[in-house]
């Protein structure tokens, strides 16, 4: 007696195929996330910055998130990306980013060799966007222009010309000095160069209190194999008594580096007027940057007017 075989079409079990869909969606996730990670969108909104400018000395510490959070609700986020990105969206013509050389005897001039060096996430986050040490060129900016001093940030990309000259990041001082002899032909009044950077140490070593407001910690660092050495500590440390005077703590002093293995130079052979000052460390928050950018201004330019 011949037996018969019935086949029965296979049916994926509902629970397997939910499950299946699930860890497809965490890939694809987790593959996003990733890929925003690596594109490093930095922030660069100078109208945020004099928002920011225009309120910051409320005692409140957390005015920066609440006024960022106000601007988020009516702004278009993609005004917060940087240029290298927002490029790939169309704007207006009011919209479109234009290297400012045309100020009246600008005599500050405020870069980054070290654009990419960013700080703890904040109310950006949602945007996939990190601040950087740019938005403390912007926050200077306004301060000195209202205090009369004309003042240019540089807003051209460092990678840019690391990438055209195919140099590693390590070649970044290289790539700057490219904009500094640039800018001296196009605004020879420039009379003072600041260097913004930022700390790589933890929080604990980057941030104080004075008075029950939040800073981030600034250090100064000095190149000592360039003719220009003693001018520049001179000038720095004017700069770092008056931060002691005014906001004792806050400075953690002038780290002098030269000898073997190391730079010993940072441009600042360009000017007897070159300043490399880090603001803070990646994980301090924008309201302690704020807090110390405004600190910073005010000794520097008490210096200056003496």
């Amino acid at each position: 007696m011949k037996r018969k075989f019935i086949t029965k079409k296979f049916k994926p079990n509902k629970k397997l195929k939910f499950v299946f869909l699930f860890i497809m969606f965490i890939i694809g996730m987790y593959v996003s996330y990733r890929n925003l990670e690596k594109s490093k969108i930095e922030i660069s909104d100078k109208e945020l910055v004099n928002l920011v400018v225009n309120n910051s000395f409320n005692n409140d510490n957390n005015i920066l998130e609440k006024m960022i959070d106000e601007t988020l609700k009516v702004s278009n986020p993609i005004k917060l990306l940087n240029k290298n990105y927002s490029k790939y969206i169309e704007k207006t013509s009011s919209e479109k980013e234009v290297y400012n050389t045309e100020k009246e005897s600008p005599i500050i001039y405020i870069y980054n060799t070290h654009q990419s060096e960013e700080y703890a996430p904040s109310s950006y986050a949602e945007f996939s966007i990190n601040p950087t040490v740019i938005m403390n060129d912007y926050i200077l900016e306004d301060i000195f222009n209202k205090n009369g001093y004309s003042t240019l940030v540089e807003e051209r990309s460092i990678k840019e010309i690391l990438n055209q000259n195919n140099w590693k990041y390590a070649n970044s001082y290289k790539a700057s000095r490219i904009f500094l002899e640039d800018i001296i032909i196009k605004q020879p009044t420039l009379k003072y160069f600041i260097d913004v950077h930022r700390d790589s140490l933890k929080r604990d070593k980057t941030t104080t209190t004075i008075d029950g407001k939040d800073y981030a910690k600034i250090i100064f660092l000095i190149g000592t194999e360039n003719e220009n050495y003693q001018a520049n500590l001179t000038l720095t440390e004017k700069i770092n008594n008056k931060l002691n005077e005014h906001y004792p703590g806050l400075s953690k002093g002038i780290y002098k580096k030269g000898g073997p293995g190391v730079n010993g130079v940072y441009n600042q052979d360009f000017s007897p007027n070159t300043i490399l000052v880090e603001m803070g460390g990646y994980e301090n928050t924008t309201t302690e940057v704020l807090n110390t950018s405004i600190a910073f201004s005010k000794c520097f330019l008490e210096v200056i007017n003496e």
